[in-house]
C-alpha cells in the first residue's frame, strides 16, 4: 500500500491548532502509511507540537503561511485579500501533487470558493457538491449537496448522482449503489420540474436509480446516496443536527428528574451508550467537496480532536478508493453514452 500525504489547514475551525495537530498526531501514530503537512503559521503549530511533546520529521512537516481566513470571512476576502491563506495553501499543495488530498474545518464558502479556483472542476461538472454520511438503520446514507448549490438545473442533479455514485464506490467499495432522488412523494408526478426532468435524466443514466425518495428513507437507509439542491439538502441536514440534539438534552432531563430516574438510567447507560455512538454527529464528521479536480474535506468548524480525526480518516478513504478516477471514468461514461444516443437518433 502506498503512503498518502494529507494537506491539513492546522488554523481552521474554532480551535486552530489545539485542535487540528492533535488529531494529526494521533492519525499519524494509528495509520503508518500516512504522512501530514500542517499548513498555517509556523509559530503557532510548533508551539503546539511542543505542548503536545512531538515534532516535526519524515512524515509530519509544517508549510508555513502567513495568513489565516476566519470564519466570519466574507469569500471576496479568502479569494483576493488572502493569498497566503493556510486554506489556499493547503488547496494548492493539493493541486501541485505535493498532498493527496486536503482536510479543513474553516469557513465551508471559502473554502469551496478558494478550492474551485485553484484545483478547477473535474472535466464534465459543471458545479462542485458537498456531500457526507447520515446514520441510518442499515448503517449509512450518503447526501449530497448539502448547501454548494441552491439552485440547480436537472443536468446537475444527474452529476451529482454520479458523483454521489462514485463516492459510495470508493468508501464502501460497492460498485452499483442505489440513488434515489429527494422529493416530497414517491410517485413519478410529484414534484417540481426541475426534479420531474432530473429523475427521467438519471433513470436513463445507467445508474442504479431506485426512484424518489422522501426524507424519512435517508435514515431508513432505502437508498444508498440521496441527491438534492443545496437549499434541500442543508434544510434537511439542518434539522437532523437539530432533532438529534433535541433527543439527547430530553434523554439527559428526563433521567435526571428524580433518584428513581437517575437509577433507571444506570441500568439503561449500556443501551444509551451504544445509542449515542449511533448517532453521534462526530463519527460522521467530514463532508467531501466533490466534483473538484482533488480531494477536499470540510470538516465541522466545532469539531474536537477525536470528530478531526474522522475527516481526516475520510480523505485517507478516498484516496485510497481512488474518488477522482472514479467519478471521472464515470463522467466519461456518461458523455460518451450521450454521444452514442445522439449518433443513434
Amino acid at each position: 500500500m502506498r503512503e498518502i500525504t494529507i494537506a491539513v489547514d492546522a488554523m481552521g475551525g474554532d480551535h486552530g491548532p489545539h485542535v487540528t495537530v492533535k488529531a494529526v498526531l494521533n492519525t499519524l501514530r494509528r495509520q503508518e502509511d500516512v504522512n501530514v503537512v500542517l499548513v498555517g503559521l509556523e509559530g503557532a503549530i510548533e508551539a503546539e507540537l511542543k505542548a503536545q511533546r512531538a515534532r516535526t520529521g519524515s512524515r509530519l512537516r509544517i508549510h508555513h503561511a502567513s495568513e489565516v481566513v476566519k470564519m466570519d470571512d466574507p469569500i471576496s476576502v479568502a479569494l483576493r485579500g488572502k493569498k497566503d491563506s493556510s486554506l489556499r495553501r493547503m488547496a494548492e499543495l493539493v493541486k501541485r501533487g505535493e498532498a493527496d488530498a486536503g482536510v479543513s474545518a474553516g469557513n465551508t464558502g471559502a473554502l469551496m470558493a478558494v478550492s474551485r479556483f485553484v484545483l478547477k472542476t473535474l472535466r464534465g461538472i459543471d458545479r462542485p457538491a458537498i456531500a457526507t454520511t447520515l446514520p441510518s438503520s442499515r448503517d449509512r446514507t450518503y447526501m449530497l449537496d448539502l448547501g454548494a448549490n441552491v439552485e440547480c438545473e436537472p443536468e446537475h442533479l444527474l452529476q451529482f448522482s454520479i458523483m454521489g455514485a462514485a463516492l459510495v464506490g470508493a468508501m464502501e467499495h460497492k460498485e452499483r449503489p442505489s440513488i434515489g432522488l429527494l422529493n416530497i412523494g414517491e410517485e413519478d408526478i410529484k414534484g417540481n420540474d426541475v426534479v420531474k426532468q432530473a429523475g427521467e435524466l438519471i433513470k436513463a443514466s445507467g445508474l442504479n436509480f431506485y426512484g424518489n425518495v422522501e426524507g424519512d428513507d435517508i435514515y431508513k437507509g432505502t437508498v444508498d446516496v440521496v441527491v438534492c439542491d443545496g437549499f434541500v439538502g442543508n434544510v434537511a441536514l439542518k434539522s437532523s443536527e437539530g432533532l438529534a440534539r433535541l433527543i439527547a438534552e430530553q434523554l439527559r432531563a428526563t433521567f435526571r428528574k428524580n433518584l428513581f430516574t437517575r437509577l433507571m438510567g444506570l441500568v439503561a447507560l449500556p443501551a444509551l451508550h451504544a445509542f449515542k455512538r449511533k448517532l453521534d454527529p462526530r463519527h460522521y464528521n467530514g463532508a467531501s467537496l466533490l466534483g473538484l479536480n482533488g480531494i477536499i474535506i470540510k470538516s465541522h468548524g466545532s469539531a474536537d480532536v477525536f470528530s478531526f480525526e474522522q475527516a481526516i480518516a475520510k480523505a485517507v478513504e478516498e484516496v485510497r478508493g481512488g474518488l477522482l478516477r472514479r467519478i471521472a471514468e464515470q463522467i466519461g461514461n456518461h458523455h460518451d453514452q450521450g454521444k452514442n444516443n445522439g449518433e443513434a437518433a
